[in-house]
This record gives C-alpha cells, structure tokens and sequence, in this order.
C-alpha cells in the first residue's frame, strides 16, 4: 500500500510541476512558424497572444545544418509557435500576425534589411496552407499601401537560436523597447495598418 501511496504522489509531482503540465499540454497543441524581421519582436507580440503556449526564437527555411547568430545565410530569423487550437485556431493566429508585420515589403523588415529578415510562413499542414492563404486574401483587403508579399512555405528547417535571444523582451526590457523604437517598427505598422 505505501508502494502505491507512493507511486501515486511521485505522478502527482510530475503531472503538477510545470514540466510535468507542458507535456501534458503538448499533447494538444500544434507547430507553426512565422519570420517577421527580428525574431527578439515576433517573439514579443506572438507571445501575447491568447492561446499561444510558447514561442522559440531561432532560424528557419535555409538548409545548412546547425545555423548561429553569425552564421545563418540562407535563413530567416523567424519563430516557433506552440498554441492550443482549443484555444485559438490556426486561422486565428496567422490573422493576428499579419497586423504586427509589413508584408509589403520583400526586403526586410523596417531598418533591418537583407534576407535574415524578410517575412514568411511556414505551414506543416494542408489545413494550415489553407488557412493561411485565407487569412492572406483577407489581410490584403486592409492595408492602406501596398500589396501583400508575404511568401508561405511549406515547412524545411527550424534551428533554435541562442539563449540569449530567447524572451530577450523580458530578460532586457530598455535595451528591447530601444531597438523596437529606433527601428521605426510600431510607426512603420501604423502607416500599414492605419492603426
């Protein structure tokens, strides 16, 4: 009896710790990845999203193996969504990326230029492709310049990148809010937008 007194706490422990609850809600979750210029930024307002379990910042779409910080050519910076579609679906996500980056623009993103920072979509499924191009078709009908450029692939790659670039909005709040502002980000979104 104590045995299985024992055994039963030792699944509670588990079950109960925050490791232990992410891979219960990995169970039911999906993938997706979007680059959008400097992933510290994608990584920021994916975050927010209501429904997201966690976003990866690293490197995506190139085809040399283990990419870094100074040597991804052939990459994007881009990020891994983990979400809920219980909670928000795929659709949903992708409609609430598109306001958070200017996809008019196949050269970069704001004052970061060159591929590294180009947008993209990466879907993993036939239903993501689909709803992605929905939610394509739908954004382009409001923006207030321009057309949308915004490539969607089928998922290649994914590279984690360094710790160092994981939640940098939260590990380095006044250097972040610096580079997000001197980039010209939020000002550039809202000539896009309107908003």
């Amino acid at each position: 009896m104590k045995h299985i007194l024992l055994t039963i706490a030792a699944a509670l422990v588990v079950a109960c710790s925050p490791k232990g609850a992410a891979n219960a809600a990995a169970a039911h979750t999906e993938v997706s990845y979007f680059a959008g210029g400097c992933f510290w930024c994608v990584e920021h307002d994916m975050a927010k999203i209501p429904g997201v379990v966690d976003v990866v910042s690293g490197y995506a779409g190139g085809v040399t193996p283990n990419p870094d910080y100074q040597n991804h050519e052939g990459y994007r910076e881009a990020v891994k969504v983990v979400f809920d579609p219980a909670k928000i679906s795929y659709r949903q996500l992708v409609d609430r990326f598109w306001p958070t980056i200017d996809p008019t623009d196949d050269g970069g993103q704001f004052c970061d230029r060159g591929n590294a920072y180009r947008t993209a979509l990466w879907v993993t499924t036939q239903a993501q492709l689909d709803a992605a191009k929905a939610s394509e078709a739908a954004a382009g009908t409001k923006l207030k310049q321009g057309k949308m450029l915004t490539p969607i692939y089928r998922f290649t790659t994914f590279y984690p990148a360094e710790g160092y670039h994981q939640d940098f909005a939260e590990k380095n709040p006044l250097r972040y809010s610096l580079y997000r502002q001197g980039c010209g980000r939020d000002a550039r979104l809202k000539q896009v937008w309107g908003r």
